[in-house]
């Protein structure tokens, strides 16, 4: 990938786990630890673009020149996704969002008890999705599809149903690694395989997005 293949293009990126609490202190989440998301970000900043990363909670250090912003649940994740992402020339869904959030979380800490607790859960909106439906002309949009089983197949569904342009086909065994095996599915053609060390698998998905933009041009 050149080290001008993004230059001066707008990249917004969502990142890490979402947090749906429970109560003050407990809360619905999951392993990712946002390496992924954060390694994409160093990787189309040294291509040259002005990146700004949405992030749920992580320990790890923000990478040099990118713009993050953090949030803690799904909705607020949404929210700030939406306000940037029209202004994007790549949108990438990199973010391990929770699919559901408590209806009502309690104010006061659950006690336990001698019984069941039963919680409603309610589902959150599809972040990528809803950024692509508001897509104009020029851009494009990568997600994510974390599964347990018929990845790539699976991923090509999203791809039509999300209205994105690639998506990366992943699986649990990636979330909180260094390492990652990923296909990247696209719209058109065979799949391409990448395993190895986040860095580099986030700089061959950062390519491919790059080369995809300039088809959009051509």
């Amino acid at each position: 990938m050149s080290a001008r293949a993004l230059r001066g293009r707008r990249v917004l990126i969502t990142s890490g786990p979402t947090r749906e609490p429970l109560d003050p202190v407990r809360y619905l989440s999951n392993a990712s630890s946002g390496a992924m998301g954060f390694a994409l970000a160093a990787a189309a900043r040294r291509a040259g673009a002005r990146v700004t990363v949405v992030s749920g909670p992580t320990a790890l250090p923000s990478p040099r020149g990118v713009a993050v912003v953090p949030v803690e649940t799904a909705r607020q994740m949404r929210r700030e996704t939406l306000k940037r992402s029209r202004a994007a020339a790549l949108v990438v869904g990199a973010a391990a969002v929770c699919d559901w959030r408590a209806a009502r979380p309690a104010r006061v800490k659950l006690k336990r008890g001698p019984g069941a607790l039963r919680l409603t859960l309610l589902p959150n909106r599809d972040i990528i999705k809803d950024a692509a439906s508001r897509r104009r002309p020029g851009q494009v949009f990568v997600g994510f599809a974390l599964e347990t089983g018929r990845a790539e197949a699976r991923a090509r569904a999203k791809l039509a149903r999300k209205g994105l342009d690639l998506v990366v086909a992943n699986g649990p065994g990636n979330l909180g690694s260094s390492r990652a095996r990923v296909a990247l599915v696209f719209r058109r053609g065979a799949a391409l395989r990448v395993e190895g060390p986040k860095t580099r698998v986030a700089r061959a998905i950062v390519s491919e997005a790059a080369r995809l933009l300039d088809e959009q041009r051509a």
